[in-house]
């Protein structure tokens, strides 16, 4: 079923349930939280493409992003609007346009995902380096809820917090099959620590 949402495309990713703090401040941001807040909606995180920039009415961002929801948000010392999202569902965009005020919107339709898949032993190498990279003070923070025992989750958490290029983060978002992805991370691990 396809919906038609606004897209929030950063140079950032964020995979269904992974959060992402956000300072918001440009009005068209504003008001869409405002939006969302009011109607309990969501909206679409899309990651910009390397080097692109949102000029001249053209969408310099991926067709495959993650459907969010504000988890929490508050107003900082300085008037910024800080929130935090948390990825619900993986979404494919299609026909993206930009209103007169500069906010992207496009029709998104939801992409399968399959329900909780055991961990293979092979992988519990990238279990240990998750539960290292949470430990992190800024990853604590966003209080992360992960079954370390469901391999789409270490995948997607992996996905998020491992210093890859964008085009590989999105290359990951973008597969269907979770085993696939986390042989993936596999990897691309082994070759940052070769």
């Amino acid at each position: 079923m396809k919906q038609e949402v606004p897209l929030f495309p950063l140079n950032a990713l964020v995979c269904p349930g992974g959060r992402i703090p956000l300072r918001i401040f440009e009005a068209r941001y504003l008001d869409m939280v405002s939006r969302c807040l009011k109607e309990d909606a969501g909206f679409v995180i899309v990651l910009l493409r390397d080097g692109d920039t949102l000029s001249q009415g053209q969408s310099a961002f991926y067709r495959h992003g993650t459907y969010c929801r504000i988890v929490d948000f508050e107003k900082s010392e300085n008037g910024l609007l800080e929130i935090t999202v948390q990825g619900e569902q993986r979404v494919r965009i299609t026909n993206p346009y930009r209103q007169d005020d500069g906010l992207w919107r496009g029709q998104v339709a939801p992409l399968e995902e399959g329900e909780f898949v055991a961990l293979p032993e092979r992988y519990e190498d990238l279990k240990d380096v998750l539960m290292a990279l949470v430990q992190h003070p800024m990853i604590e923070a966003l209080n992360l809820v992960i079954d370390y025992e469901d391999g789409r989750q270490v995948a997607w958490r992996l996905t998020e917090l491992l210093p890859l290029d964008n085009r590989e983060k999105q290359r990951l978002l973008e597969m269907d099959d979770p085993l696939t992805r986390l042989e993936n991370i596999a990897v691309q691990l082994q070759a940052m620590t070769a």
